[in-house]
């Protein structure tokens, strides 16, 4: 006999196809109507003809195969077995990485997907995922095709904003979207790596070890000069585009390359390329909105050897809200930094080492989120400025910037690039002429914080910049295969996630050691608003609901996660009646332990205006 919790096991391998009602032709329309016209019943004609011609609903769930991303797949297979028992035919679709993110992020043709989130630093961030302006833009801008006014108001006042105000108006968002369920939050996982520590050290105190600040933290303990890292993403040894990494490279490898004026370091926005900036009060400035005067560190230098100056600033803020610069009949904006940049109403470059930066009507805490877009070499993008003749094989208008695959990028990085393999290896060597190499740290005897200016002290984990001299990454097939060999001692760390299957074994090896550390990353399941029946909200909500995220965690997760109701759940901006606490607070499961209440789920469809068929088919409205 089967237990349900061996039953709802299943849910997550079986087969995902269902069958769909045939359509009903013209001959069946014109015999219901005249079985009753003759009796002059033409509301019950009306109701027969539709009752037998309407078409089951059903839809494809795309999403990662299991071995890009066994959790991803695993969620989708449970949503679509409980659609499945509400009478609605959703088939699981897997597919490879590029051509998941082509149809989400650029061709925008899904029904429903599940896939994760890089995650969001900042609440603003949530402007560009949700305003409907961002409706039409490609990457990770409003793919949802979500239009609301009251979320695009709160959008929009947030980010004038700040303290206490802001808080209420982010608490009242956070309501809206979960009201409205554009796409529903799953779960934030935990990121877990196998590290060796027999040649490098301080991954254990390092929060997120795959990311610009995380590699600049990595110890040495002996003379190798080359941290090996394991990646299941193929993309950055063809693409190192920054402008389009979201769906064409790791963003994260990116950032290694191209450094901003600022970085978020322990929760705010610090000085990076800028040695300082001083902000005009909005009388001084007479503008609506805040005004910022940058100065730049002294001798900064790109990979080639030129020298990056203000121009260069002012140059890039214009080159991400149109890489076509004005030479096409409408903007051509990046995709991947849309929103911070729309922040910035003009860049000016006052001397070499000076710009002025007038942003559109915002606080100073949201307007430094223009500060962590990365500086580009006016140089090298300004030629790129031309429209490309076909992106992406598809027919967005684009430019050569957008459909360039900078495999040899130069930017101004701690790292640089110094070779690659296309799918399987990339190598990036260190940048002698970075700034964080003229901070002195030879003297072990001297406390380097005792000595720093005040501009540097925020610097001082990372003077120095990297300890060792290369970052190779290699691809490997699985979270498995990346395991093996960290273990086999022919990689220091995995930089892309494992397995939890991996944890023992991880945990039983000599000189590997477990690391794991909360994500921004976000789980989710996105719904295409532009189809119905997912242009329905209630349909939305009626879907989010059969989730049970809980359950979710421990059998997909293993625990190595947080279910969530909120896309800021791990920020400190979270609606506290939005924490997680045992269940879903605004869409609870109709059940318990992944076993779905079948009647209680489908009255959910019942009261969104959706009937069934005699044999429990949900039909198309």
């Amino acid at each position: 006999m089967q237990t349900p919790n061996m039953r709802s096991k299943q849910d997550f391998n079986d087969s995902d196809a269902l069958p769909t009602l045939p359509n009903v032709g013209r001959r069946e329309l014109l015999a219901a109507f005249g079985m009753t016209l003759g009796s002059g019943c033409i509301e019950d004609a009306r109701l027969l003809v539709s009752r037998d011609t309407a078409a089951q609903v059903a839809f494809s769930i795309k999403t990662l195969p299991a071995d890009a991303d066994p959790r991803a797949i695993r969620i989708a297979r449970f949503l679509a077995k409980r659609l499945n028992e509400v009478g609605i035919a959703a088939q699981v679709v897997p597919m490879e990485r590029s051509e998941l993110l082509r149809d989400i992020l650029l061709d925008r043709t899904f029904d429903c997907y599940v896939a994760c989130f890089p995650g969001l630093d900042e609440p603003d961030e949530l402007r560009t995922l949700l305003h409907s302006r961002f409706s039409t833009g490609t990457g990770w801008q409003n793919p949802f095709g979500y239009a609301n006014l009251t979320t695009d108001k709160q959008l929009l006042t947030q980010r004038q904003q700040s303290g206490v105000q802001r808080t209420k108006t982010l608490k009242r968002l956070q309501h809206s979207i979960a009201r409205n369920q554009p796409f529903t939050v799953v779960a934030f996982p935990d990121e877990i790596r196998a590290t060796r520590t027999d040649r490098f050290d301080g991954w254990a105190q390092i929060q997120q070890p795959h990311s610009a600040l995380g590699y600049l933290s990595v110890k040495m303990t002996d003379e190798e000069s080359t941290l090996r890292m394991t990646t299941q993403d193929a993309r950055p040894t063809e693409n190192l585009n920054p402008l389009t990494a979201n769906f064409t490279s790791d963003e994260r490898i990116i950032d290694l390359l191209y450094d901003p004026l600022g970085r978020w370091i322990d929760g705010k926005v610090c000085t990076w390329l800028a040695h300082s900036w001083e902000w005009q009060s909005l009388a001084e400035s007479s503008e609506k909105g805040p005004v910022a005067t940058v100065r730049l560190r002294d001798d900064l230098r790109w990979h080639d050897g030129e020298a990056l100056t203000a121009t260069d600033v002012a140059f890039t803020y214009r080159f991400l809200n149109d890489t076509a610069l004005g030479t096409l009949e409408s903007p051509v904006p990046s995709p991947r930094f849309r929103g911070a940049a729309t922040l910035v109403e003009s860049a000016t470059a006052i001397d070499e080492q000076t710009v002025r930066i007038r942003f559109t009507p915002t606080s100073q805490a949201v307007a430094m989120r223009a500060f962590t877009t990365p500086i580009l070499p006016k140089h090298i993008w300004e030629q790129r400025r031309k429209r490309a003749e076909t992106v992406f094989d598809g027919d967005t208008t684009a430019t050569k910037a957008l459909a360039w695959d900078n495999r040899q990028a130069v930017g101004s990085g701690s790292l640089q690039f110094s070779n690659a393999e296309p799918k399987k290896q990339l190598t990036l060597e260190r940048f002698d002429q970075h700034f964080l190499r003229r901070i002195d740290t030879t003297d072990e005897t001297i406390d380097i914080s005792s000595y720093l200016p005040s501009h540097l002290q925020h610097l001082q984990q990372y003077a120095g910049g990297p300890q060792f001299e290369r970052l190779r990454f290699i691809v490997v097939p699985s979270g498995a295969a990346a395991t093996q060999i960290v273990l086999n001692d022919e990689a220091d760390a995995t930089a892309t996630g494992v397995s939890t299957t991996d944890v023992r074994t991880i945990g039983r090896a000599d000189n590997v050691q477990l690391h794991v550390d909360q994500s921004p990353a976000m789980y989710h399941v996105g719904f295409n608003a532009r189809k119905t029946p997912f242009s329905n909200v209630r349909f939305r909500r009626a879907v989010a609901q059969l989730l049970d995220k809980d359950y979710i965690v421990d059998e997909v997760f293993d625990g190595y996660a947080e279910p969530a109701a909120s896309p800021l759940a791990r920020h400190e901006s979270i609606a506290e009646d939005l924490r997680w606490v045992n269940a879903d607070p605004v869409l609870p499961f109709p059940g318990a332990n992944g076993i779905l209440n079948r009647a209680k789920a489908k009255a959910t469809f019942k009261n969104a205006g959706f009937r069934y068929t005699s044999d429990g088919k949900l039909l198309r409205e």
